[in-house]
């Protein structure tokens, strides 16, 4: 059998024996007349063997937990390390060499700076683009971040950029992950090509792969149009076979990146109603809450929600609190109301348990559990159960996506000085008891005059003008964000009339007469035309 033939049943043994407990019959594989015959080959032919194959037996014997202190490792070791030193082994085996190393040292090797070293020195403009990746994975494993070898990256993101359009679709994932690692975010033209020629390679990604490409785009804040619809395209086709943290990492990718993919979410629904058993409770939540978050309710909305109840009944006790409080969180965004289980969420013994787990009960959780709260005393006025106790409750909500637009809050306030000729009749970011903040506020009396923003007394109704930009909006939509549609709700029960001011009404309006005009229109219809 050749040192090659030999090193690669060593590695299918290594494959089969081993699983992540270590070793599964350790005793019955090093008396197995097979190995032993293999491993002396090695053992006693170390300096006649091929590099490939060298490496690729120790690489195999180091998963396979042989003692790193026997003379069958030590050959071995000291073989390998003779050639690097004599400058034997091409870039692709000194990448193996330092894979070995860190599994068997650690990242303090001295051998491991000497590889390093020695890379550097390498004429990198004219790697393939096998050897680019893997020296981009052993650096990833060895550095874990690139401030130490700054130049060395800077060459090799500039080299890779000249051959991003070759990579196949495992060395394009890989070296995207070695970016993340290596925290290369000045690399941001390498990032981007690779973005866009990870497009056609959707279909053909295995699940670790697209998780790592996934990831990319989380990382670098990166979004493109293509990519996403090659996810629509391959999703519903491929999603019974793709494995729950694939899919969790697509709705998550969505979720971040504020995508309403009706295919993407529509089959993810039906995923998970028929295939819930499989999804750990962390990537249930990562599946789920987007619908909230991006305020989209399936066809299959009914069914969905009856199978995450039953989950929720069967498997309460497994979610962490703080996985648990955003799950909840998010249905109540779009009118699901968890009732049977506030009772748990509102008592001492889960605030307990969500205030000693990070990040504890920060501003953001707190919101959290105070629209949870306000929520059921204005939607659910049957709940009877334990209340939130004021020391948990904000004062006001923090909604980090929906950001007022300053520029078209601006615009909108020339347009109300226009129509209604002094600044003391409306009101800008004000803030109310009921932990909103309302945009604009104008208060009436009872014969529908407007009084000044400052008068408490007599307001008949107030009128709240939601100033919605873009960025209250899935992108390339008019579907408003889980917050905010929550937010319209329940200003509306508590007794504002509430008037949206989207950004794809206004765009067009140049001038404060026009806006004018349409905030007429908008806030008063019933006067509008009859000169008052």
């Amino acid at each position: 059998m050749s040192d090659v033939m030999a090193s690669g049943a060593l590695q299918r043994i290594s494959e089969v024996e081993v699983d992540e407990d270590g070793l599964k019959n350790p005793e019955e594989l090093l008396e197995s007349d097979v190995f032993k015959a293999l491993c002396f080959q090695f053992e006693y032919e170390a300096s006649k063997l091929s590099n490939a194959g060298l490496l690729n037996a120790l690489q195999a014997l180091i998963k396979l937990r042989i003692d790193p202190e026997s003379t069958l490792m030590a050959s071995l070791l000291s073989e390998s390390e003779e050639r690097l030193a004599t400058r034997q082994l091409a870039v692709e085996h000194q990448c193996s060499l330092a894979e070995s190393l860190l599994e068997l040292e650690g990242p303090g090797c001295a051998t491991l700076e000497q590889i390093v070293n020695r890379i550097q020195e390498e004429d990198i403009e004219n790697w393939t683009p096998r050897e680019m990746t893997v020296v981009y994975k052993m650096l990833q494993a060895a550095v874990r971040e690139g401030e130490q070898y700054h130049d060395l990256l800077s060459r090799m993101n500039s080299a890779t950029l000249a051959i991003a359009d070759q990579l196949s679709p495992n060395f394009t994932s890989i070296i995207l992950n070695s970016l993340v690692v290596l925290q290369q975010t000045q690399a941001v033209p390498l990032v981007i090509a690779l973005c866009k020629h990870s497009v056609k390679h959707v279909p053909y990604f295995t699940d670790d792969e697209l998780v790592n490409v996934l990831d990319a785009f989380l990382y670098f804040g990166h979004r493109e149009q293509s990519f996403t619809d090659a996810l629509e395209t391959h999703v519903p086709k491929s999603i019974s076979s793709m494995h729950p943290e694939t899919v969790s990492k697509v709705m998550q990718y969505c979720c971040q990146k504020t995508i309403l993919s009706k295919p993407i979410f529509d089959a993810v629904a039906e995923c998970f109603i028929s295939d819930a058993d499989r999804f750990t409770t962390s990537q249930i939540a990562e599946c789920i809450a987007p619908f909230g978050t991006l305020n989209y309710l399936p066809p299959s909305a009914s069914s969905l929600f009856r199978k995450l109840e039953t989950v929720l009944h069967t498997r309460f006790s497994q979610f962490q609190p703080h996985t648990l409080l955003n799950l909840l969180h998010s249905c109540v965004l779009i009118q699901r109301y968890p009732v049977n289980f506030l009772p748990k969420i509102f008592s001492p013994y889960f605030l307990q348990h969500l205030q000693a787990q990070p990040p504890g009960l920060d501003r953001f959780v707190a919101s959290q559990l105070t629209r949870l709260f306000l929520t059921v005393t204005l939607e659910c006025p049957f709940y009877q159960g334990p209340k939130l106790l004021p020391k948990y409750q904000v004062k006001a909500f923090l909604t980090p996506h929906c950001s007022l637009d300053f520029h078209l809050l601006k615009r909108v306030k020339a347009g109300l000085l226009y129509l209604l000729k002094e600044r003391m009749y409306f009101a800008s970011e004000v803030s109310t008891p009921y932990f909103y903040i309302v945009d604009i506020e104008i208060k009436l009396d009872e014969e529908g005059f407007v009084l000044p923003a400052a008068q408490c007394e007599e307001v008949h109704k107030r009128i709240a003008l939601c100033v919605d930009g873009r960025n209250r909006f899935c992108i390339n939509s008019h579907n408003l964000l889980g917050e905010e549609a929550i937010k319209r709700r329940h200003l509306q029960l508590l007794g504002y009339k509430v008037v949206q001011v989207p950004f794809f009404e206004i765009e067009s309006l140049h001038t404060s007469r026009k806006m004018a005009e349409y905030l007429h229109k908008k806030i008063f219809p019933h006067t509008y035309g009859l000169g008052c």
